[in-house]
């Protein structure tokens, strides 16, 4: 599945995945933010920087949702990864 969402994602948009998760994880680390907004603020980010990147356009809100969803997606399996070992 993430195949396919790679070949969808601009090659301009790609740096925007691992802009996303580092800014995640300084998130992750602030105190008193709460986990469930890093995923709206990453959102957001993905987002608004796809429209600068590329214009107001469909194509531009839906680069956003899934550059942010892939940041996401790549900290779960390496936290999901990590737990696994750890079990």
């Amino acid at each position: 599945m993430e195949n396919q969402l790679l070949e969808y994602v601009t090659e301009e948009m790609l740096i925007v995945v691992a802009v996303l998760w580092v800014i995640g994880l300084f998130l992750k680390r602030t105190p008193n933010f709460p986990d469930w907004i890093i995923v709206w603020t990453l959102l957001v980010l993905g987002v608004l920087v796809a429209v600068f990147v590329i214009g107001f356009t469909v194509d531009a809100f839906i680069q956003g949702v899934i550059v942010a969803g892939l940041a996401v997606f790549a900290h779960q399996l390496i936290k999901q990864t990590q737990k696994k070992d750890a079990a």
